[in-house]
């Protein structure tokens, strides 16, 4: 990923973080960084980064970047073709993949607060991955969504009445 990617999609995290339901503009960017930061960019500065006419930060804007996106200033760099980290895992990898499409996702529903908060905080979860797939295996075990609507949702209509597949969830006494 080079730097004008993870700065493409830092702003657009951040867009979403902050509500906006999608990428910060380079000039929103360039706003809040002075607003927040005390110090900022320009737009035209930040174009020339993400175009690639810029490949390298120095180090104050690196910081500042850094800084502003809550990230670890290394990331600020560009990853060599094919690049994975040594120390991280191929899981890692992949959680880190299922994070930018939960984002990504979380963009799309804007109107629909509830998904989108519901995306993020699954991209959130320390382990993506893993919540993603203990969310397959409760919609695959039978009746098992709606039980648990029911019991974390009491009195919420939509939480209950069948299990996604027109039957009725299993009563008490089929237990």
């Amino acid at each position: 990923m080079t730097l004008g990617d993870k700065l493409r999609s830092l702003r657009s995290v951040e867009g979403s973080l902050r509500g906006l339901g999608r990428a910060m503009t380079q000039q929103e960017l360039a706003t809040a960084m002075k607003r927040e930061t005390g110090r900022g960019l320009s737009q035209a500065y930040l174009s020339q980064i993400e175009s690639g006419a810029r490949p390298h930060l120095t180090h104050t804007t690196r910081e500042l970047l850094a800084r502003f996106f809550r990230v670890y200033p290394g990331f600020l760099v560009d990853d060599p073709e094919g690049y994975t980290p040594g120390l991280q895992s191929e899981l890692r990898a992949i959680d880190a993949k299922v994070d930018s499409w939960l984002y990504a996702g979380a963009e799309q529903f804007t109107a629909d607060l509830e998904l989108q908060s519901a995306l993020l905080a699954i991209a959130e979860f320390e382990d993506s991955r893993k919540a993603v797939l203990l969310l397959a295996e409760i919609l695959r075990a039978p009746g098992l969504a709606d039980r648990l609507g029911e019991v974390l949702n009491p009195g919420d209509r939509r939480s209950s009445g069948t299990d996604g597949r027109d039957h009725p969830p299993p009563s008490s006494l089929d237990s």
